[in-house]
């Protein structure tokens, strides 16, 4: 197959590329030249800019194309009519399309979030999801079957420039004692993007279309099997702390940016979505210990003074520990 992938330099769209190639297809990167432009030389690289920049590609013609970088509706819509010839379409949404507080079980059948404002092209908290929903919208208006909608949970493992999921195998790797979460079970979910690459070309391939929640892992998993996995994964012992949540409330630990993955209990159905659809469909999940394995892998070899963009700083990590310990807490 001929796949064009917008974007392909960064994480999902790197790791798609590699997916893209090791099934024998011809793929071309379409993107901006401004991050890792030195990846895959030996492959077509059309430099612009797709707000506006589509005729960079010239009458070049796709049987697939790979959305990895849409987040405006108005940007999103003018590529799906630039490729409403070719034969598959894949975008990749967010599980954030639907409204909090996110219901347990919630499949792709539920209400997504409609914007007070659907003219808005700001792209903040308030609004990601909601852009995102009429992203899909616009695709689907000129695809329907012939699009693949796939809502990503959280999109994990090497590379990610996020460090939300790296943050807690690198930490463990640290040593000393592990600030956590108030509960061992509560719910995690992700997708290792390794997992999700292989899978978006097996619905290019197949021509596969329809909206999917996509992320895992096959059974439901909880913060203590992520920290075991960790424990396995590290050269050192570390001892662990969950912390009751109205003090990290308290002393302003914020849920899901300063301790990365974990969610209010009042919104803990946003990491126990529904799966099946996409399992149904070939979406095939690596175990929980590789992608912490190769996470910390690819992490060491980071050097020791990269600064994490998410989760607590040593620094304040231990200053939530002292006053954990002045506030009488065990």
């Amino acid at each position: 197959m001929r796949i064009l992938i917008l974007g392909g330099t960064v994480f999902l769209g790197r790791h798609v590329v590699d997916a893209g190639r090791v099934a024998g297809h011809d793929v071309t990167l379409f993107h901006r030249g401004r991050s890792n432009p030195g990846l895959f030389p030996e492959l077509e690289h059309v430099l612009g800019d797709r707000d506006g920049g589509l005729d960079a590609l010239g009458d070049r013609t796709f049987d697939a194309v790979i959305d990895t970088s849409g987040y405006v509706p108005r940007i999103v819509g003018a590529s799906a009519r630039r490729f409403a010839d070719c034969g598959h379409y894949c975008f990749v949404s967010s599980g954030s399309v639907y409204p909090h507080p996110v219901a347990a079980g919630t499949d792709e059948t539920a209400p997504v979030i409609a914007l007070v404002d659907p003219t808005t092209e700001e792209i903040k908290g308030e609004t990601y999801g909601g852009l995102k929903a009429l992203c899909e919208q616009a695709v689907h208006e000129v695809f329907g079957d012939r699009g693949a909608l796939l809502r990503a949970g959280l999109i994990v493992g090497p590379h990610d420039p996020s460090d939300r999921f790296t943050y807690w195998p690198a930490r463990c790797d640290r040593g000393g004692v592990v600030l956590c979460p108030p509960d061992r079970d509560a719910p995690v979910q992700w997708i290792d993007v390794r997992d999700l690459a292989t899978w978006i070309v097996h619905l290019a391939e197949q021509r596969v279309g329809g909206t999917f929640n996509a992320l895992g892992p096959s059974a439901p998993a909880t913060f203590g099997e992520l920290i075991d996995a960790c424990a396995n994964a590290v050269d050192q012992p570390f001892e662990t702390v969950w912390a009751n949540a109205e003090l990290l409330e308290e002393h302003g630990v914020a849920p899901w940016s300063d301790l990365p993955l974990w969610v209010p209990a009042d919104n803990a159905g946003f990491q126990r979505m529904a799966n099946a659809r996409a399992l149904a469909t070939g979406l095939a999940l690596r175990p929980l210990s590789e992608t912490v394995r190769d996470t910390l892998g690819w992490h060491r070899t980071r050097g020791d003074d990269v600064h994490l963009k998410a989760g607590l700083s040593p620094e304040r990590e231990a200053q939530v520990l002292a006053l954990r310990r002045t506030d009488g807490e065990t």
